[in-house]
């Protein structure tokens, strides 16, 4: 073998020199996409981190909402049992007030006719007694002759008086 040229040797340093550089500009862009790819890992990390803080939060957040929930059902459960029993109560004091109701609505029927008799009765009271005199005398509008079976004329006339007249009002 024999030594290599001048040129030979040139073309091979020139070609050194050039996979030299492209080796250099490969190792800069090697060191270039690993800083990258760091910065972007660190960015990725750190953006998990606050995801998965911010869904801690979240995940809080809904436990304590659930357990407001939960307690405002409870509170509203024992409100309705409340008002169920109170419920129950009326009901029954309803139940229990009814005859009393239907009585109450007898006597308020039944007051006009009421009345009216009191209003009579006064009248009886304001007239007064029949006079004294002949029990065989027959007032005009008064009552009747004495029945012919009566034993007792006088005994009769007087309870007669009594039942018609001797109520106070």
């Amino acid at each position: 073998m024999s030594a290599p040229s001048a040129l030979q040797i040139r073309e091979a340093n020139v070609h050194l020199a050039a996979v030299h550089r492209r080796a250099a500009e490969l190792e800069a862009r090697l060191d270039a996409a690993e800083r990258t790819v760091s910065a972007q890992a660190e960015r990725l990390a750190l953006q998990d981190q606050q995801l998965r803080a911010a869904l801690d939060e979240l995940s809080q957040a809904k436990d304590r909402e659930i357990a407001a929930l939960q307690e405002q059902l409870l509170t509203s459960e024992a409100t309705v049992h409340s008002l169920q029993a109170a419920v129950r109560q009326r009901d029954e004091l309803i139940r229990q007030l009814q005859p009393r109701a239907k009585l109450l609505q007898d006597v308020c029927s039944r007051r006009p006719p009421l009345v009216a008799l009191l209003a009579d009765l006064a009248e009886a009271e304001r007239l007064g007694p029949l006079p004294a005199g002949n029990p065989g005398h027959l007032l005009p509008g008064g009552p009747g002759p004495p029945l012919a079976n009566s034993t007792d004329e006088k005994a009769d006339q007087d309870q007669l008086q009594a039942t018609m007249f001797g109520t106070t009002v």
